[in-house]
């Protein structure tokens, strides 16, 4: 994932259906309504404080209905703003403004959301070196884009999906036999540069997946007191996570434990939307 830049050819066929799924055969009463020469230009603009991300979301989205568009942006992804402030100026066919509004505006919603939360965790931080990491518990379809959004608010991706690093779980464990089975057998056939991590709940997971060599170990609703002992015994052998309810309140205790990383869930599955308004001109 790329903070700096969504890359929008590997999410096309996400937005590409949202669209379908919104306009099907055409959008009836704008068409009934609006000349298809009209042209208009339309704002959009912050209703309260937070991070902006889809930026390039939208874009595409209004570049679909209508190639002939003037696109000016005020903000960049990942840019603070405050209620009242000029997020972009789009000018163009009045129909393809309409049209696009709604999905153009679910997804900047989202995405924004995500990442004005990312961003508030992000901040709680700051005085220490634990980073936020997010999970898979995004909407299907929209994992990239929730992905992205939480690296705009300054978190820290862990897996993309199933494929790209080893998570060995409290089930995966148990058909095993054990944490050393379980590893011991992943490593057999791994290909070169997927890591592992291993869930545990006790100081002596945490010992045994030490000993079989790991390269994170998750610690999962942990009290504390057993997170500060397991990082101790850790002692930078491995990248630890910290997981399970991880709350705003309990966000700087946990991180006082040493951890690495603290991933939570309410990122992406949990998120309101951060409120947008677009007004087009009549």
């Amino acid at each position: 994932m790329n903070k700096s830049k969504l890359n929008i050819e590997t999410i096309k066929s996400v937005i590409d259906y949202a669209l379908k799924e919104d306009i099907g055969n055409g959008d009836i009463t704008t068409n009934s309504l609006i000349p298809t020469d009209l042209q208009t230009k339309a704002t959009m603009t912050a209703k309260s404080t937070g991070v902006i991300a889809g930026l390039a979301v939208a874009e595409y989205v209004f570049r679909t209905l209508s190639t002939d568009i003037t696109w000016k942006t005020f903000v960049n992804d990942g840019d603070k703003v405050s209620k009242g402030d000029l997020i972009l100026e789009i000018s163009g066919s009045y129909r393809a403004l309409l049209t696009g509004e709604r999905v153009a505006l679910n997804f900047m919603q989202r995405m924004s959301g995500i990442a004005t939360m990312t961003a508030s965790y992000v901040n709680a931080l700051k005085d220490f070196k634990t980073k936020i990491l997010d999970t898979r518990k995004t909407v299907p379809g929209l994992r990239l884009l929730d992905k992205y959004a939480v690296l705009t608010g300054g978190g820290t991706n862990h897996r993309i999906g199933l494929y790209d690093m080893v998570l060995i779980k409290d089930n995966h464990i148990k058909i095993a036999g054990g944490i050393t089975k379980a590893v011991t057998q992943i490593k057999e056939n791994l290909p070169d540069g997927i890591k592992i991590e291993v869930e545990t709940t006790t100081i002596k997971e945490v010992l045994e997946a030490l000993a079989v060599g790991v390269d994170m170990i998750m610690l999962d609703n942990m009290p504390n007191s057993t997170m500060t002992e397991s990082v101790k015994i850790i002692n930078g052998r491995a990248k630890v996570e910290a997981s399970g309810n991880m709350t705003m309140e309990r966000l700087k205790e946990v991180a006082a434990t040493g951890v690495d990383y603290i991933s939570i869930g309410a990122l992406t599955h949990s998120v309101a939307a951060f409120d947008i308004s677009m007004n087009i001109e009549s």
